[in-house]
């Protein structure tokens, strides 16, 4: 079987794993598979979280073991991951092999090195640097982070919604989940995979920050591609399938090179093999990245990340902020360090309440998770979006913990508060035009209730007395699901709205 063949099959294997994972991430499907190890395998999310929480990372012990075989693996072998793994790259080849022109010609001219390539270098050394300042950004443009992004808000519900107007059931066990600011998540995301119609896995070549992390450790590889400048007759063939345009016509740049081993086939001579030490001339180690680009890059980072900190923030980090976050969630300075926007978090809640943030948690905090809590609740007794978490942002919580009934990760007391309900009164039923309503009251899932109602005589526009319940909260049993907010009759804004809770893990 020709080495084109196996890879072809490595990679639909791992995209079909990918997706895999992220399909049976989707409560109540989960049941304690696996479905963030992409996620907490890969090496750019692990070294990122170490610089910018000061130690090591470890949330998933498989997940960080397979990361640190991956950068073994591209010690030995150079960007294999890249070439036979990353499912993002493989969905840019599967849309390069259908749009892409078929004539040699023209793919020998798609696959030469062109001289920008070196700006994800640039990106990987302003995000680490930006890491540094325990401002993680790297979610944006990791393609693991990027695609599960992706998927969870955009590509599947268009597949389920599709599936619900064929009468064909959908994907998601009820209703279609909505997120808000989907239809930008998915233009980025096919914005990059079209590129790949008119430049060949562009971005990989150009863009992606882990594919440069894999570069720089794959100067070092042992096994790579040694051409024989004694055999070559320099037909410039081998460029014809190279995804990685790493010139094996002439000397190999080892920090692009995907090991495709397509060169090694198309090469009509047979110049060209993987072999073990080869002569380093033969090679290029480094990026093609000047010293004055790569200071450039550590400054812009050292610049750009801190200023948009607090860019369109409502509140300051050291504060309780305007929005809510999952349960178990750390404090907001350690939850933007750690979260890297890969929205597992969404995709496995069952009642659709956690949203990708848009610029109310500031430009760091954009595609976080927040709980909106017109769109669903945070139920009470679910914990699953800490246990998909591949960073430890949101702890792993138990239902007992959650409930108060085992001791929780923050060493307090009683249950998991993450906001308290308060009223509008001017909105509310009964304050407002004393109408009677008790809704928020029956839907309230704490015992004893948080929302209470008292009996109090209230005198009409005639003149005549009447009894009415009236709500009230107990903020010490609050625990800011949101329910009531999400059941409220009123039309609009609720008259009952759950804002932060000081003091949530």
């Amino acid at each position: 079987m020709r080495i084109a063949n196996v890879r072809v099959i490595s990679q639909a294997f791992f995209l079909v794993l990918f997706i895999a994972c992220l399909y049976l991430a989707t409560a109540p499907r989960i049941a304690g598979f696996p479905t963030s190890i992409f996620l907490e395998a890969d090496p750019l999310v692990s070294v990122a979280v170490t610089i910018a929480t000061g130690h090591l990372y470890h949330v998933g012990a498989t997940g960080l073991f397979l990361g640190i075989g991956l950068l073994i693996a591209t010690l030995i072998l150079g960007r294999v991951f890249c070439g036979w793994i990353c499912p993002f790259g493989t969905l840019q080849h599967l849309v390069h092999w259908l749009g892409f022109s078929r004539s040699a010609k023209a793919r020998i001219d798609g696959n030469r090195y062109r001289k920008w390539y070196w700006i994800k270098y640039v990106i990987l050394i302003g995000l680490l640097v930006g890491a540094a300042f325990q401002i993680l950004q790297i979610g944006l443009l990791d393609p693991i982070a990027l695609a599960s992004r992706s998927f969870t808000d955009f590509v599947f519900p268009v597949i389920d919604q599709g599936l619900r107007l064929l009468g064909l059931g959908g994907i998601a066990p009820s209703q279609t989940p909505v997120f808000a600011g989907a239809w930008l998540i998915g233009i980025v995301f096919f914005t990059f995979l079209l590129m790949s119609v008119v430049i060949p896995r562009f971005f990989c070549r150009a863009v992606c920050p882990l594919g440069a992390l894999m570069g720089v450790f794959s100067r070092l590889a042992v096994w790579r591609i040694h051409r024989d400048v004694e055999t070559c007759d320099a037909c410039n063939l081998c460029l014809k399938g190279c995804e990685g345009a790493s010139d094996p016509h002439g000397t190999l740049r080892l920090s692009e090179c995907m090991v495709c081993m397509n060169c090694v086939e198309d090469c009509p001579c047979q110049a060209l093999s993987f072999k073990f030490l080869p002569p380093s001339e033969s090679a290029k180690p480094w990026p093609d990245l000047s010293g004055r680009r790569a200071v450039l890059a550590g400054v812009g980072g050292a610049i750009l990340f801190p200023s948009l900190r607090r860019a369109g923030a409502t509140v300051p980090l050291s504060g309780s902020p305007g929005w809510i976050r999952p349960p178990g969630s750390h404090p907001e300075a350690g939850f933007l360090a750690r979260c890297i926007k890969c929205d597992a978090c969404l995709n496995s809640c069952p009642t659709n309440v956690l949203q990708p943030a848009g610029l109310e948690a500031g430009f760091e905090g954009l595609w976080t998770p927040i709980l909106d809590m017109r769109v669903g609740y945070c139920d009470v007794t679910c914990t699953l979006c800490g246990h998909v978490c591949p960073t430890g942002a949101i702890e792993r919580l138990t239902p007992d913990q959650r409930s108060g009934k085992a001791e929780r990760p923050d060493g307090g007391e009683g249950p998991v508060q993450i906001g308290t309900a308060s009223y509008d009164r001017g909105r509310c039923l009964p304050w407002a035009m004393d109408t009677a309503c008790v809704v928020c009251e029956e839907v309230c899932p704490t015992s004893p209730k948080a929302i209470y109602n008292r009996k109090q005589e209230v005198v009409a526009r005639d003149g005549t007395k009447r009894v009415m319940q009236r709500p009230f909260v107990d903020p010490k049993l609050c625990v800011g699901c949101g329910i009531c907010e999400h059941e409220c009759p009123i039309r609009g804004p609720a008259a009952v709205r759950v804002g932060s809770h000081i003091g949530t893990i």
